[in-house]
């Protein structure tokens, strides 16, 4: 691994862990068919329905995707401070795993909502580190 991107070697993992969750997330979400669908195909929202809650983990996980990585990748291009950057890259993809097993395995709103809380604070946090790391260059 070259030098440079040695430091954020937790980054770059929790990248392609994320790439996998997505997909483990896809095949879950084509899984079985909704008891009853929308006009557009999509499932109607109940979320005592096993296939709307797993459509809907796969569909807010696409959600997040953009800014996390965005926000990680500019983050390591800058040169933030690679714990920081390691730590909340790795605690938002935890997160999003807890989120996404709340989602598919419960109908506990709350709890799930606490969990995407805590990725959405750690994709801040990774924002805030590379546009403070852009302008210190």
């Amino acid at each position: 691994m070259d030098a440079f991107f040695a430091p954020y070697a937790h980054t770059l993992a929790s990248l392609g862990g994320w790439a996998i969750l997505m997909l483990v997330l896809l095949f879950l979400s084509a899984k079985g068919k909704p008891r009853r669908r929308t006009e557009s195909g999509h499932p109607v929202r109940d979320y005592s329905d096993p296939y709307y809650r797993r459509s809907r983990a796969f569909l807010n996980a696409i959600e997040i995707t953009g800014p996390f990585v965005a926000a990680s990748v500019a983050a390591v291009l800058v040169g933030a401070a690679p714990f920081l950057v390691n730590l909340f890259a790795s605690v938002f993809v935890i997160s999003r795993v807890a989120t996404a097993t709340a989602h598919i395995a419960t109908e506990n709103q709350p709890l799930r909502s606490i969990f995407w809380v805590i990725g959405l604070i750690c994709c801040l946090a990774l924002s805030g580190l590379a546009i403070a790391g852009a302008f210190a260059l």
